[in-house]
């Protein structure tokens, strides 16, 4: 069959009259083509200014700051002495809130050791990841799936640390936690036997229910899209991790109930925490800009299958990134001490000028069906002078 059909197109090659090009949909680009093509047509674009950024003052180091719907207040896990130790020995983090200009800064958890947060559309209550009722477990290693500290339970609370219930009891690794726009469910990634899955719930904790099953693909990360009816995320293969550095990661998105899951990036590099803009549309993530110097950078990626563009331009660790849900601000962990993600701090981007909005963009024609998501190669040896990785939530 493949060779009657080179025969047939060099045939045609020779008649007066050649095929048209295809047509490009500039509202799809990468329609029709291989994901080898995709991968092509998206080579990421590192050149460009940074925006004005800030530093936020007044909080410990921090990061994974997510924004509550004021687009003032954040909410992150934060270095603090009260903490379990890590496995390092050193300082655990703790649940903050703060705003954004370091006016205000109040701690929401005082025990155990905590993970991802996030702040319930209301501005009332919070979501956390915490081992607080589970201290007497092994404290595990948040940067290592083969290690996650089990017993990392989801809390609820309001803002400011009164009246926690616990929503979860069953001594798996759950994490990676977010609240639906319209504030009535929950996402997460829970771990169980080694192997990760997005789960869904009421915001009360009742109606749990799983949305991915996958043997290799390890899903985390996620992140419910404008609508609520689909959720973002990432998610590396079981079959790679250890075994190339960095670990492959690829962006994706999935319905609530579980169908119609495609992809978004397709070139096999380190495609890091996706957080989606409000327009349904860009999203901004983390990839290595060079693995020689170690050098990691925010970059606002496209649904649609545009190029991604580089954002930050800092030597080193750029991070853990999230916009505001009016469109006009990134916030992103960097790296301000002389190790690789040591003095994290968190950072808030003036990205006015990148023009995002709040109209709902979104096309679920975008992206490629996992229906055609091809089996993996056989995995290569990492590299002896790998770059480093950051954590993997």
């Amino acid at each position: 069959m493949a060779a009657i059909t080179v025969a047939a197109l060099a045939l045609a090659a020779c008649g007066e009259d050649k095929p048209a090009a295809p047509k490009v949909d500039a509202n799809n680009p990468l329609a029709g083509m291989s994901l080898e093509q995709r991968a092509a047509a998206m080579a990421p674009i590192t050149t460009g200014t940074e925006l004005p950024v800030t530093m936020i003052p007044n909080i410990p180091e921090a990061a994974e700051a997510y924004y509550g719907k004021d687009s003032k207040m954040m909410i992150a896990q934060t270095r603090d002495a009260d903490a379990v130790k890590t496995s390092m020995g050193t300082n655990g983090a703790l649940t903050y809130v703060f705003a954004d200009d370091g006016t205000f800064v109040q701690r929401v958890n005082d025990k155990g050791q905590d993970a991802c947060s996030y702040i319930f559309p209301d501005g009332k209550r919070v979501v956390f990841t915490s081992t607080r009722d589970n201290i007497d477990m092994p404290v595990g290693n948040w940067s290592d799936s083969n290690n996650y500290p089990q017993g990392a339970e989801l809390y609820i609370a309001d803002i400011d640390g009164k009246n926690p219930v616990r929503l979860t009891n069953n001594k798996y690794y759950e994490a990676e936690v977010s609240v639906s726009h319209d504030g009535t469910k929950l996402v997460f990634g829970r771990q169980i036997d080694g192997k990760m899955d997005l789960w869904i719930m009421n915001a009360d904790g009742t109606g749990e229910r799983q949305i991915t099953f996958t043997g290799d693909w390890q899903e985390g990360a996620p992140f419910f899209l404008p609508g609520d009816d689909r959720i973002m995320f990432r998610a590396w293969r079981a079959s790679e991790y250890g075994k190339i550095r960095p670990t492959p990661m690829t962006v994706f998105t999935i319905k609530t109930d579980g169908t119609d899951w495609r992809r978004y990036t397709y070139d096999g590099d380190m495609n890091w925490a996706p957080f989606p803009a409000p327009d349904g549309r860009h999203y901004v993530f983390v990839r290595v800009t060079n693995k020689d110097t170690n050098d990691w950078d925010v970059y606002l990626g496209d649904l649609a299958g545009t190029p991604p563009k580089r954002i930050t331009f800092h030597d080193g660790f750029d991070g853990l990134p999230s916009m505001s849900p009016d469109g006009k601000k990134v916030a992103f962990a960097r790296s301000t001490g002389p190790g690789f993600m040591s003095g994290l701090k968190t950072f808030v981007m003036d990205a006015s000028a990148l023009g995002i909005g709040t109209t709902n963009l979104f096309n679920p024609e975008w992206g490629l069906p996992m229906q055609d998501d091809p089996k993996p190669a056989e995995a290569a040896p990492a590299p002896a002078a790998a770059p480093a990785e950051p954590a993997k939530q």
